[in-house]
């Protein structure tokens, strides 16, 4: 007897509060969300979740939004987005942008992604396992059958165990570990909360190596528990820097849950660089051309967080419970810069972005940092990057 599908994922979803699809080959079957969703974001990423062939497995997006799989019978069930930390409303704005939702639907897409449960992936890998036991001829999988699959760990936890039978260290009497973490941490934190982007590509260029303290049992927890204690003093960095807290720990979070899945040398380095730049960069674009005053960081994310809106110094002004000429006259005094220009000019630097690293045409990246037309856009893009966004394209091109 052939298994309901449909009546499983309607159960998943009220069990789980994430969406669940169901595909016969490439083929949507039924789909159930907690919300209505005016885009699915799962069409950004489904040649990479479809080339899941295993039974259970899953993808991490860039937005650290966690999607699982479970393959069985020609029958594949997708389920998520999700994650334990949600991403804020500018990135959901975001995402909008990037699965072309119409201007007028933005709105209801952000607060149908707002409706989407916070469910660790451990959670969701765990679901699937259960599911698949119950699909596939009861098949049993652990969380560590899915999360931690490289032959390395099993080599790794191999040695571990024949230097303990060979006792190549000695318990009673651990010879001194050298330490050279300290300084090096006071350097890479001091580079993150000035938002020192070009030290620190200097600094990795030429990167000492690192001797740190003994945290852990078997390498790879090793090298993922260094990874949160370097997580954290960048988050606490940042902060310093002028980051919002929530912002810094949310983004800290994202990627210590990111860390937990690899198990590899190579790919858990990587994520810590571009972690340390991630935080160095958001510091930057905060404190770009500014002397440090609270004013001007608030101002500064005030705007990060509404980007794709047109900004009112007016609603500005009431969010920080002053007045529209005192909080002109307050922020061109301690930065020499007016706030229409900083406005513009952050405006820019988000379309900068969006127009070396996205597919996206002009027009709707004009809309997206609610411009009221690709002229205006254009004539503004104009004045503070020096050229065309037609010309800063072509020149940046990858």
């Amino acid at each position: 007897m052939q298994p309901d599908y449909e009546y499983l994922a309607r159960s998943m979803v009220r069990l789980s509060g994430i969406p669940v699809r169901v595909f016969q080959g490439q083929t949507l079957r039924c789909a159930f969300y907690p919300a209505p969703l005016t885009k699915d974001p799962l069409e950004l990423y489904q040649k990479e979740i479809f080339s899941i062939q295993s039974h259970v497995g899953y993808y991490t997006s860039p937005l650290f939004h966690c999607y699982g799989v479970l393959n069985t019978a020609g029958i594949r069930f997708v389920l998520g987005p999700t994650s334990q930390i949600m991403a804020n409303d500018q990135q959901l704005r975001e995402l909008a942008f990037r699965l072309d939702v119409p201007r007028e639907e933005v709105g209801a897409f952000v607060d149908g992604m707002r409706a989407i449960l916070p469910l660790p992936t451990e959670t969701l890998l765990q679901m699937l396992c259960t599911m698949n036991h119950l699909l596939n001829d009861g098949e049993t999988l652990e969380l560590s059958d899915v999360a931690i699959v490289d032959n390395e760990q099993k080599l790794i936890k191999t040695r571990v165990e024949q230097r303990r039978t060979a006792k190549n260290y000695d318990a009673v009497t651990p010879a001194r570990q050298a330490h050279n973490t300290l300084k090096i941490e006071e350097l890479l934190m001091g580079i993150v909360s000035k938002g020192d982007t070009a030290a620190l590509q200097r600094w990795l260029a030429q990167a000492p190596p690192v001797q740190g303290g003994k945290i852990a049992g078997d390498q790879l927890r090793q090298m993922r528990n260094l990874f949160i204690v370097t997580a954290t003093l960048s988050s606490r960095a940042a902060i310093r820097g002028g980051m919002r807290e929530d912002d810094a720990f949310s983004l800290s979070d994202a990627y210590i849950q990111r860390v937990e899945l690899l198990t590899g040398y190579g790919q858990i380095m990587n994520l810590q660089y571009n972690m340390i730049m991630e935080f160095t960069e958001q510091v930057d674009r905060l404190r770009r051309g500014r002397h440090r005053s609270k004013l001007a960081l608030d101002v500064a994310n005030y705007v990060r967080h509404h980007l794709s809106e047109p900004i009112s110094v007016d609603r500005m002004a009431e969010a920080f419970f002053l007045s529209r000429p005192y909080l002109s006259a307050k922020f061109k005094q301690e930065t020499g810069q007016t706030l229409t220009d900083f406005i513009l000019s952050e405006k820019t630097e988000e379309a900068k972005r969006l127009l070396r690293y996205s597919d996206k045409a002009q027009s709707a990246i004009s809309a997206y940092l609610g411009f009221s037309s690709q002229g205006h856009f254009a004539k503004v893009f104009k004045k503070y990057a020096g050229m065309t966004p037609s010309e800063y394209k072509a020149k940046h091109s990858v």
